[in-house]
């Protein structure tokens, strides 16, 4: 009876080549940017051939929507999208600083593609859009629940929300020495306190 071992061990190569051909293109991709970034580089950087890049991503588009991919991967194993938002937005900093390079990447593909003409445009555009719907929903359940106040517009806050946390991981990444943790946390407690019905925690 044949052994699947050696075909296993092939598989296996090819998901590590995978993975580090990955993690090639989130390097450089971070570093220079999808423009200035060529699939020729990113075989260099992951150690492999070009025509072993191209079997696993066959374009340059494909590679970077897998990009993308490992960044929402990454976030719907950690996020609890269907509990305590306060308690959330306290531990996005633990998310940011556990996959830094991650976080990196996407926020360069983020910058370089608010033309509608760019490639991942659409796709970060709905991921933009799906983020303030996700937190605008937690807080009308609050709202509803009677633990929010109800004077204010959810889809609104919820903007506010997404857009200074997206402005924090940049920051940090221009700058780690920024109290990203502590920074969050504090933000989470002044949320806490304006959500509050009485206006106090």
């Amino acid at each position: 009876m044949t052994s699947p071992r050696p075909y296993a061990s092939l598989l296996a190569k090819g998901e590590d080549r995978k993975a580090r051909i990955l993690a090639g293109a989130q390097r450089l991709l971070t570093r220079n940017g999808w423009r200035n970034t060529t699939l020729a580089q990113i075989a260099k950087e992951a150690g492999v051939s070009p025509a072993g890049l191209l079997h696993h991503f066959q374009s340059k588009e494909q590679l970077l929507h897998a990009v993308v991919d490992a960044r929402d991967a990454d976030d719907d194993a950690n996020a609890d999208r269907g509990g305590d938002l306060i308690a959330s937005i306290a531990h996005v900093g633990e998310r940011i600083s556990r996959a830094p390079e991650l976080v990196g990447t996407y926020a360069v593909l983020l910058v370089e593609n608010l033309m509608p003409d760019a490639p991942l445009h659409d796709r970060l555009f709905d991921r933009q859009r799906a983020a303030v719907d996700i937190v605008a929903d937690l807080i009308r359940r609050g709202q509803q629940a009677g633990t929010y106040r109800t004077d204010f517009d959810p889809t609104l806050k919820a903007v506010q929300i997404v857009s200074l946390i997206t402005g924090m991981e940049i920051s940090w990444l221009l700058d780690p020495s920024v109290p990203l943790q502590e920074s969050i946390q504090e933000y989470a407690r002044s949320l806490e306190r304006e959500f509050a019905p009485d206006g106090r925690s």
